[in-house]
C-alpha cells in the first residue's frame, strides 16, 4: 500500500501509512519507498527520521537502501550527509557513485565531482549510460573540454562512444565547450540520433554564430522525421533571431502552433527575441500579450526588443508595468533598462534607474551596467564624465566598460580620451580587432594618416586580423551574405549597375559620400569607390532588385553601420520609395522617406 501511494504521486498518505504499521516490521522495500516519498516531497527532516527507521531495522549496510539515501540527500541539498552514507558503503556500485558525483554537481562543486569520477573510474567500477552522461552533463557546466575528451576515451574504450544517450551528450559537450566541429564529427559518425544530438547540435550551431549551419541542420531534422521539442525549437529560433531571417522564423512559428508549443514560456520568449531581433516589435508584443504567466525573461526579452529598435520610453514603461505586476528585476532587467536609455538619450532617467538597482532592489551594479552607463553619457558627448565615472567605479573596469568610451570616442573624435580607451584594451584583450580598428578609425578621421598606419602595422605584428565588414539579407527563404566588396554573388554585377545608378539619384538628391570613415590615404575618388561597396549597401542593392516594389528591405551587419552609409542608406529609402530595416551590432535603424528612426542619435 505504501508504496502504492508512493508511485502514484499520493507520497503524503504513503508516508501517512508508513507512520502508522504499529509494531509491524519493515523490511528494504517499504523502507525505499518511504525514502522516495522523501524525495519527490523534498521533506529533508522526514527523511532524517526515515533514515533512523533503516538504522532501527538494521538496513543501515543494505545496499539498495544507501543507494535510496545517497539520493535522498543528493535530491534534498544536503551533500554532505549523502557523502557520509556513501563513505560507509563496503562496496558502492555505479548508482552509488554517480548519485554523489552528481550531489556535488548540483552543488557546483565541479572539481569534487570530476575527481570522485576519476575515483570511481580507477576503483574499476563498471561504468553505465546513466554514469557517463551524468559527468558529461558537469564537463558541459565546468567547460571542462579536456576532461571530456578524457571521457569520450573511455567511453570509445568500452564501446559506449556510439550509444544514443552517450553519443548525445558527448555532442553537448562539445559543442558547449566551443569544439562545434569536433562535435560535429561525432554527430555525424553516430549510427543513431535522437531529438537530443539533434537539438544539442542545433543550439550550438546558433549560439557559436553559425546561423546558417543551424537551420540547415534543422531543414534536415525536418527531412528525416524528428519530431521536435521545445528545446530545438529554442536554438532554431535562435539562430534565425542571429540572422534575422524572418521567413524562417514564421515558419518555426507556424511549427510551434501546429504542434502546440505556443504557449510554452521558453519558446514564446525565443518567439519574442526573433521578431524582436527580425525588425518586427509589434509581432513581438503580440506574442508577449498572450503568455499566460509572463517570467521575467518574457519582460526582459519585450524591453530588449524595444531598446534595441531605439523606443527607450516605451521600455520604461513596460518595465513599469513589470514592477506593477509584482515581477522582481533581475541583472538583465537592468542591463536592457539602461540600454534603452542610452539608445534614445534619456539621460536623466537612466541615471535614476542605475541609483534604483541598489536602493529599491538591493541589486549590486555588475560591469555589464558600469558599461551602459558609459554608453549612455558617453552617445551624450559627455566623455570627461563618462572617464571620471570609470575611474570612480567600485569594481575593475572591463572590456566591454573602455569599449564602451572608446565607441563615444570615435563618435564624437576625442582622440586623447580614445588613446587611453586603448590603452587599457589591450591589456585587456590584446588579441581582438576592435580597439585597433577604432583608434585607427579616430585617427583616419582627424587626418592623421601615419598614427592610422602605426595602427594598422601594430595589428599585423601581433598577429591580429580584423573582421571584415559582413551583412545578410533573406530572400525567398534563402540568407544572402555579403562581405566588403564582394565579388563572389551571382547577381554581382547587377548589384553594382544599381548601386551606380544610386549613386547618381542620391548625388542629384544632394548626397555628399562621407570619406572620413575610408581608413587609408588615398585619391578621393578611390575612398567614394571603396565606401560605395560596404556589405551593407551591396546587401540592400540585392534586396531592391530581388524583392516585390514596396517590400521591406531587413539587412543585418555584424558590425557597427558606418556614418556615411547610415546617411546613404537614408537617401536611398527615399529614393525607391522603400522601408529599410538596418540591423548592427548596437541597434535598429528603421529608414523611411530619407529619416532614421534613431534621430541620427547612435
Amino acid at each position: 500500500m505504501i508504496s502504492g501511494y508512493v508511485q502514484n504521486g499520493n507520497c503524503l498518505e504513503g508516508l501517512r501509512l508508513f507512520r502508522r504499521r504499529e509494531g509491524v516490521n519493515v523490511d528494504q522495500y517499504c523502507l525505499a519507498s518511504a525514502l522516495r516519498a522523501c524525495i519527490r516531497m523534498g521533506w529533508i527532516q522526514e527523511g532524517r527520521r526515515v533514515h533512523g527507521d533503516v538504522i532501527k531495522n538494521a538496513y543501515e549496510l543494505d545496499m539498495f537502501v544507501q543507494n535510496v539515501l545517497v539520493h535522498m540527500y543528493v535530491k534534498c541539498g544536503v551533500v554532505e550527509d549523502a557523502w557520509q552514507v556513501f563513505e560507509r558503503m563496503s562496496e558502492p556500485n555505479v548508482v552509488s557513485w554517480t548519485a554523489v558525483i552528481g550531489g556535488y554537481a548540483q552543488n557546483r562543486n565541479w572539481s569534487k565531482a570530476l575527481t570522485l569520477f576519476s575515483e570511481m573510474h580507477h576503483e574499476g567500477v563498471k561504468l553505465d549510460q546513466s554514469a557517463y552522461a551524468s559527468v558529461l552533463r558537469i564537463c558541459c557546466s565546468a567547460m571542462a573540454l579536456e576532461q571530456g575528451k578524457q571521457v569520450h576515451a573511455l567511453a570509445v574504450h568500452s564501446g559506449f562512444d556510439l550509444d544514443v544517450i552517450v553519443g548525445s551528450a558527448l555532442v553537448d559537450t562539445y559543442v558547449k565547450c566551443g569544439s562545434v566541429e569536433n562535435g560535429r564529427r561525432l554527430f555525424d559518425r553516430m549510427p543513431c540520433r535522437n531529438v537530443v544530438s539533434w537539438t544539442a547540435m542545433i543550439v550550438g550551431y546558433a549560439q557559436r554564430g553559425h546561423g546558417i549551419e543551424a537551420l540547415r541542420l534543422y531543414l534536415q531534422m525536418q527531412r528525416d522525421g524528428i519530431n521536435v521539442d521545445e528545446y530545438t525549437v529554442a536554438g532554431v529560433l535562435g539562430a534565425c533571431s542571429s540572422l534575422a531571417a524572418l521567413e524562417q522564423g514564421k515558419q518555426v512559428h507556424g511549427t510551434v502552433v501546429r504542434i502546440g508549443f505556443e504557449l510554452d514560456v521558453s519558446v514564446c520568449n525565443g518567439l519574442i527575441d526573433m521578431y524582436g531581433k527580425c525588425g518586427k516589435i509589434e509581432e513581438a508584443r503580440k506574442i508577449f500579450d498572450i503568455i499566460p504567466e509572463s517570467s521575467v525573461a518574457s519582460w526582459n526579452a519585450m524591453i530588449a526588443g524595444f531598446a534595441q529598435h531605439g523606443k527607450g520610453k516605451e521600455a520604461i514603461l513596460l518595465y513599469e508595468q513589470m514592477l506593477q505586476a509584482g515581477v522582481n528585476p533581475d541583472v538583465i532587467t537592468f542591463v536592457v533598462v539602461l540600454s534603452g536609455c542610452s539608445h534614445a538619450g534619456l539621460l536623466d532617467e537612466g541615471h535614476h534607474y542605475f541609483a534604483s538597482m541598489t536602493r529599491d532592489h538591493g541589486i549590486a551594479p555588475k560591469a555589464e551596467h558600469y558599461g551602459c552607463m558609459v554608453d549612455l553619457l558617453g552617445r551624450a558627448g559627455r566623455l570627461d564624465e563618462a572617464f571620471n565615472f570609470i575611474n570612480q567605479m567600485p569594481i575593475e573596469p572591463n572590456a566591454s566598460v573602455w569599449g564602451s568610451l572608446l565607441g563615444a570616442c570615435r563618435v564624437h573624435g576625442n582622440i586623447e580620451l580614445g588613446e587611453k580607451a586603448v590603452e587599457h584594451l589591450l591589456e585587456l584583450i590584446p588579441e581582438n580587432p576592435a580597439p585597433y580598428v577604432l583608434l585607427s578609425n579616430i585617427y583616419a578621421a582627424a587626418g592623421r594618416w601615419k598614427d592610422a598606419a602605426k595602427v594598422r602595422s601594430l595589428m599585423k605584428d601581433r598577429g591580429v586580423k580584423k573582421q571584415p565588414g559582413c551583412s545578410w539579407i533573406e530572400v525567398q527563404k534563402r540568407v544572402h551574405q555579403f562581405i566588403v566588396g564582394d565579388k563572389t554573388h551571382p547577381q554581382i554585377e547587377k548589384i553594382h549597375e544599381t548601386l551606380e545608378t544610386l549613386a547618381l539619384q542620391m548625388k542629384t538628391a544632394g548626397y555628399v559620400p562621407d570619406t572620413n570613415f575610408v581608413l587609408h590615404d588615398i585619391e578621393e575618388e578611390q575612398k567614394q569607390r571603396l565606401l560605395g561597396h560596404h556589405s551593407e549597401k551591396l546587401a540592400i542593392a540585392f534586396g531592391i532588385i530581388s524583392l516585390p516594389p514596396g517590400t521591406t528591405i531587413h539587412v543585418v551587419k555584424n558590425l557597427r553601420v558606418c556614418g556615411d552609409c547610415h546617411t546613404a542608406t537614408k537617401f536611398i529609402s527615399k529614393i525607391v520609395n522603400r522601408e529599410i530595416v538596418l540591423r548592427d551590432t548596437h541597434r535598429f535603424h528603421h529608414f523611411k522617406d530619407g529619416k532614421c528612426s534613431c534621430g541620427d542619435y547612435w
